[in-house]
């Protein structure tokens, strides 16, 4: 019996050829488990029957620099080694093309994986590694959107430099501004305070979702409370206490898995806006447990709708960090529009809410 690896792979079985696929590796991702986790993954992939081209990143954004390198290559898959900030990048290099991305999800969110159906670890176990490696034999391509997000460069911390252009990501509109895609999600207020203490490697002994929980705590404690303003769709500009979160997202769950957007998949065409603003910070606190669980949309003013264009600033007080695939890169004011048909992603026969 042989696999079926898609139309160019089942070509190259029959052929007798192996598949080629091209693995970047983040050595960093979930605090350095990674490399640990892929000394499991690589004798597994030669079994599956895969001949392997791995090349390991060596800081921030070099993923994206060798994803767009291998597009005219002839790998049948780019697989993504690592966690939700490993595949942005990988994806963002691939955007555009009809590169396949593959993803072995060894990271500490794994959001995006889990949106495709792929088997995520559990603590620091992963007891489904087969299944996420049948997935890239015989798993389904699907084309997939991307948000083009625009905005200031997040400034630059002692522990995390200011992010770069990348030429993968096209030109800003305004002259200093930074381009950067979303396939999972983008999102601001409280819970970008909380990649940004992520960033700032606070809480960097807990892993998982319990990490995001206590970021999420020191981040409601600390809370400043500010004004703003929000357009949807290229509607009004709505004035609004910036107390709370938006996210603008096309999968269901981020932060490790919070159900933040329930019943969000990558393939719906647009993106799921969900918005809690003016909340108290008890609320915040209280609202925690909610997301969790994806039963937050309806409480205290909770909303969720469907959107293409979210603008949002402040007006008074600092600007506020952006994240964009979990990673607090641009400040406000920020610009987000969605595009259809960005990306071919290799995810299991069936994934949640298709």
């Amino acid at each position: 019996m042989i696999p079926r690896f898609g139309r160019i792979e089942v070509g190259r079985a029959l052929s007798g050829c192996v598949p080629r696929v091209a693995c970047i590796l983040n050595p960093n991702a979930r605090d350095g488990l990674s490399v640990r986790q892929w000394d499991k993954f690589e004798p597994a992939l030669r079994d599956a029957g895969f001949e392997i081209d791995l090349r390991h990143t060596e800081g921030p954004g070099h993923a994206m620099d060798i994803a767009q390198s291998l597009v005219e290559e002839d790998h049948d898959l780019v697989v993504a080694i690592g966690g939700d900030g490993t595949v942005h990048e990988v994806a963002s290099g691939l955007r555009g093309s009809q590169k396949v991305l593959g993803i072995l999800p060894i990271g500490s969110g794994n959001d995006y994986a889990r949106a495709h159906g792929i088997p995520t670890p559990k603590g620091n176990k992963f007891k489904d590694m087969q299944g996420a490696i049948d997935i890239l034999s015989n798993g389904k391509n699907r084309r997939v959107g991307s948000v083009r997000v625009e905005g200031p460069p997040a400034p630059e911390h002692p522990t995390k430099a200011a992010p770069e252009h990348f030429s993968c990501n096209g030109e800003p509109d305004e002259a200093g501004n930074l381009v950067r895609w979303s396939f999972l999600e983008c999102d601001a207020g409280v819970t970008s305070v909380v990649n940004r203490l992520k960033d700032e490697g606070q809480f960097k002994w807990i892993r998982g979702q319990a990490k995001y929980t206590a970021l999420a705590i020191k981040a409601v404690i600390f809370w400043k409370k500010q004004r703003g303003w929000y357009s949807i769709d290229g509607g009004e500009e709505i004035d609004v206490d910036l107390s709370g979160l938006f996210c603008l997202s096309q999968c269901q769950t981020f932060g490790g898995g919070y159900r933040v957007a329930p019943g969000a998949k990558p393939t719906q065409g647009h993106g799921s806006l969900v918005m809690a603003w003016g909340l108290s910070k008890i609320r915040m606190l209280l609202l925690m447990g909610p997301l969790e669980k994806g039963k937050h949309v309806g409480k205290w003013g909770v909303t969720m709708e469907s959107a293409k264009r979210y603008e949002l600033d402040v007006s008074e007080g600092k600007p506020l960090f952006v994240n964009v695939d979990g990673e607090a890169v641009i400040t406000t004011p920020v610009s987000m529009q969605y595009h259809d048909d960005q990306l071919t992603v290799r995810g299991a026969a069936n994934i949640p809410n298709e």
